[in-house]
């Protein structure tokens, strides 16, 4: 049984680590889906860690069998001191691979791995660099920018800044906005045992017309980074723009805990979302999943853009939201 203390405090003290590389991460994987937890260790002669790859074993006769550092998430990937110890947990990696039959592995990192692997880098990382206070962060906004944050304040909008307490609100305009999409929506318990698992760095933020949230975010944070890797919001405010008092009120929070950059997430440059973080002053910081893939195989793509899955998507849609509650979290848990 590995030590998770060791291995965290590996994690927190290395200055390629982020959040996700935390073995929390891992537990809530395997309680939540029931998904196998691996991490990979290289220790020199003293048993000091040198390096870690912390991996998930999906297996579905739908979607695959293939091993993801890290599902759910937009990072992970190997974390090592130095190049010859990254080669060697890929390499360890790869025979955890074959030896569980699995299709593909996919490493989700900042930068590449520069072995030769095949990579996707049409994603990027949207990052906000942050000042001491919320005062100096709001002058820095063009007036249009500080406009369009007034008009829900004006129209009476307001916010709570919670963690359990603000988990049924994020979870009601999270599954809205996830049937929307057609995407099968995470388990409630996802999320609360995320707030149990990280109880000193994580917040829900939510906006409120009246008594109903209309737009709500979770966040993450990790050393000076502060992230937000579910925000949604009911389409029928759009009129009000709930989102712009949702993004406000956690950049407003970022600061005033001492974070020093926002994490946007991840988007597809000149998308939209794109360009709704970019007006915020976001800047791109690369993604680079890379993969290793069996010889017989290709490259994996289960994202909702792949045409195969256009028809259950459309379909999704149309359920009733409570069918969706009920049947996403059975689906979801094998698209990482």
């Amino acid at each position: 049984m590995q030590d998770s203390g060791k291995v965290d405090a590996y994690v927190w003290n290395q200055e390629k680590a982020n959040l996700y590389h935390d073995s929390r991460w891992g537990r809530i994987a395997e309680e939540c889906f029931g998904h196998k937890y691996y991490v990979l260790l290289s220790e020199n002669a003293r048993g000091d860690i040198r390096g870690m790859l912390p991996l998930v074993h999906i297996k579905s006769w739908i979607f695959g069998n293939f091993l993801v550092s890290m599902p759910y998430f937009n990072y992970g990937g190997v974390c090592a001191d130095d190049e010859p110890t990254q080669e060697r947990l890929i390499e360890e990696a790869v025979r955890l691979a074959r030896d569980l039959k699995a299709q593909h592995i996919e490493f989700r990192q900042e930068n590449s791995l520069n072995n030769g692997f095949p990579e996707k880098t049409h994603k990027v990382s949207m990052r906000l660099g942050l000042p001491a206070s919320p005062d100096e962060l709001w002058k820095s906004f063009p007036s249009k920018l500080r406009t369009q944050i007034k008009v829900p304040q004006k129209s009476g909008m307001t916010v709570k800044i919670g963690r359990r307490d603000e988990l049924e609100s994020f979870y009601t305009v999270f599954s809205h906005n996830m049937r929307h999409l057609g995407t099968p929506v995470y388990p409630k318990g996802f999320f609360a045992g995320i707030l149990r698992s990280f109880p000193e760095n994580t917040w829900i933020c939510s906006v409120y017309a009246g008594n109903a949230p209309v737009a709500s975010g979770f966040l993450a944070g990790f050393r000076n980074r502060l992230e937000i890797p579910w925000a949604s919001s009911i389409r029928t405010y759009n009129r009000l723009s709930p989102n712009m008092l949702l993004y406000w009120s956690c950049l407003k929070t970022a600061c005033e805990k001492g974070f020093t950059v926002f994490d946007f997430g991840r988007s597809t440059a000149g998308e939209s979302t794109y360009r709704f973080k970019e007006q915020w002053g976001a800047m791109p910081s690369p993604m680079v999943w890379s993969y290793w893939v069996r010889a017989d195989g290709k490259m994996p793509d289960l994202t909702p853009g792949n045409p195969k899955y256009q028809f259950a998507i459309d379909l999704w849609k149309r359920l009733p939201l409570a069918v969706t509650r009920t049947l996403g979290p059975r689906i979801v848990k094998n698209i990482p």
